[in-house]
Parts: C-alpha cells; sequence; structure tokens
C-alpha cells in the first residue's frame, strides 16, 4: 500500500511539474531578462547608445535588458555569439556596420552569414562621424590636411577601435577618396583608439560626435569636418567633407538583430518594444544632446539598409585593396 501512494504521488508531482513547464514555455515573451549583446568595448559609441536603448527597452518590455559586451575582430566575435545563440529572443544583438557590413567583405573566413543566421528587427539610431586631429597636427581644414598628408606620403597615420569597423573604414573611404596615404594603426576598442590620439600617438581618426564631444570643447581634439550629407546641429560651423570638395559620405548606424530562428511573435514583440522604447522622450532628449538621430524602420527596411551598405564598402574595400585574415 506504501508503495503504491508512493508511486502515486510521484506520479502527480510529475503532471504537476509538466503542468507548470508548459505554463511557463507558453508564458507571454518577454518573461525573463534578456541580454543584449555590444560587440564592442565599453565607452566607444557603439556602447554608449547600446546601454541609452537596452534602458529604454528594458521598461517597454518590463524585463532587464542587460548590456554584455564581447570584444573583439571588429565585432566578429559578439556577432558569431548572437548569431549561434538559442533562437528564443533571450540573446540579442546591437549591430553596426563592422559585423554587419564591411568585415563579411573583408574576411572570408566570417563564422556567420548575416542574410542567413540573423533576424533583423530595427534600426535604431545614426551618428555622424566627425574627423578629428591632434591639436599638434598643423591643418585647420580638410583641405590643409589633405595638403599634408601628401607631402608626407605613408608618414601620417590614423587610429581606430580595430580592423574593420565603420571608424576604420571612413578613414580609408578619405584615403581613397582624397588620393592620400594615411597609415592604419588599430586599437583594442574606440575609446582606446581615441586616447591615442589625444596623447599624441597618431595624428588623425574618425570617431562618432558623442563620445568626442567633451574632447572637442575642451581643445584636447580638433575637429576639422563632419562625414555625412549635412552639418550637426550641435557643431554648425563645421563643414561636411563633401562640402570641402572629396566625394565622401559616411556616419555610423546601429540597430537590433534576433537569431534568424526566432519565432515571429518574438520579432514582432521586439520590433514594437523597440519602437515604444525609441518614443521615449527621455531617450530623444538624450540622444539630442550628444548628436544621435533616433531612427525607426520596419525589419524590412533595416535588412535592405545592411544589404546596401554591404554592397557599398565592397567597392570601398576592392578600391583600397584591404584584405583581413
Amino acid at each position: 500500500m506504501r508503495r503504491v501512494t508512493i508511486l502515486f504521488l510521484a506520479g502527480v508531482f510529475a503532471a504537476l511539474s509538466q503542468q507548470s513547464t508548459a505554463q511557463t514555455s507558453a508564458a507571454p515573451y518577454p518573461n525573463k531578462p534578456i541580454r543584449m549583446i555590444a560587440p564592442s568595448g565599453a565607452g566607444g559609441p557603439v556602447d554608449i547608445t547600446c546601454r541609452a536603448v537596452s534602458q529604454a527597452l528594458s521598461e517597454v518590455l518590463g524585463q532587464q535588458v542587460v548590456v554584455e559586451n564581447r570584444v573583439g575582430a571588429a565585432g566578429l566575435i559578439g556577432t558569431e555569439l548572437v548569431a549561434k545563440a538559442p533562437p528564443d529572443g533571450y540573446t540579442l544583438l546591437f549591430g553596426f556596420s563592422g559585423p554587419l557590413a564591411i568585415v563579411p567583405n573583408l574576411n572570408p573566413n566570417t563564422p556567420y552569414d548575416v542574410q542567413r543566421d540573423l533576424a533583423p528587427i530595427s534600426q535604431v539610431a545614426a551618428q555622424s562621424y566627425v574627423l578629428l586631429v591632434h591639436p599638434s597636427v598643423p591643418a585647420k581644414s580638410v583641405k590643409e590636411l589633405v595638403a599634408l598628408a601628401k607631402s608626407r606620403p605613408g608618414k601620417m597615420n590614423f587610429s581606430s577601435g580595430g580592423a574593420g569597423v565603420g571608424i576604420h573604414m571612413a578613414s580609408e573611404l578619405f584615403n581613397v577618396a582624397a588620393g592620400v596615404r594615411i597609415v592604419h594603426v588599430p586599437y583594442k576598442g574606440a575609446a582606446p583608439a581615441m586616447t591615442a590620439l589625444m596623447a599624441g600617438e597618431v595624428d588623425m581618426m574618425f570617431n562618432t560626435i558623442a563620445p568626442a564631444l567633451p574632447h572637442m570643447r575642451s581643445g584636447r581634439l580638433r575637429a576639422l569636418a563632419v562625414g555625412g550629407d549635412k552639418r550637426s546641429l550641435l557643431f554648425p560651423e563645421l563643414p561636411t567633407i563633401k562640402e570641402s570638395g572629396y566625394d565622401f559620405k559616411t556616419g555610423g548606424w546601429y540597430g537590433v538583430l534576433a537569431p534568424k530562428a526566432a519565432p515571429q511573435s518574438v520579432v514582432t514583440a521586439l520590433h514594437n518594444g523597440v519602437v515604444k522604447a525609441l518614443a521615449s522622450p527621455e531617450l530623444k532628449n538624450l540622444f539630442e544632446k550628444v548628436a544621435i538621430e533616433v531612427v525607426v524602420t520596419s525589419p524590412q527596411q533595416f535588412a535592405d539598409l545592411i544589404r546596401t551598405e554591404s554592397a557599398q564598402w565592397a567597392k570601398v574595400i576592392k578600391a583600397a585593396g584591404l584584405t583581413m585574415k
């Protein structure tokens, strides 16, 4: 009799456990914290933007969105992590041009395929690049910088957050557009690259305005121009590089992606959450102060942007003769 009772109770507990598991799996998404992988170092433009968006998204979704920095290989390491993560919506990517549109064209051994392995949710922001030089560089304009570089072929250098990231490729595009040869010096992230510039280890770099802002205002760095198709509202006196007479237009962009096989219900929930998060007045005010533009797109529009940027950077990579192993 005791053995029968024990077996009966075991069966009841098993049934209750299965029912609990079923109820948990059927609970509306999200029902636990979400990891947002930022494939870059702390303090750089990707990290700054990612943390602001993740905080706003946490408030909308009612679950904590935890930012996790995964540095390495121009964003490849963090992006691979998400591409191979379980497609349940609890591991997301804060993507940018480097690992999504540039590195796959540079590195034939890229361990993921953006179209095959990732599901775009929405673009979230865009930033203008600014051309920065150390105060010891005598150039006060883009044309003076180009003339200086032409008088010192191969002797001037620029820093970046690593081979293949957007701010690296901006300088390579500048080399092509201006017909100069300024040498690349990669660092492990945009923040140490800018520290190197302020220390005078390199002559110039491109970066987004947000992290450069205090150093521009303090005079530790000199800004010569912005890289987009319009002037910055924060620094209207700075011309665009195109205004200076060069065929140059590029900037930073960011968006949220999930593993490709994520259910459509999860993609929809995330997209709706991102749209609401980006409508936050607090987030908009924060972004305006550092010249970040809020951009909301459909998943398809974000996918189209990635494809277009990939094709454009493939041309620059070919013109500059770049490779990455």
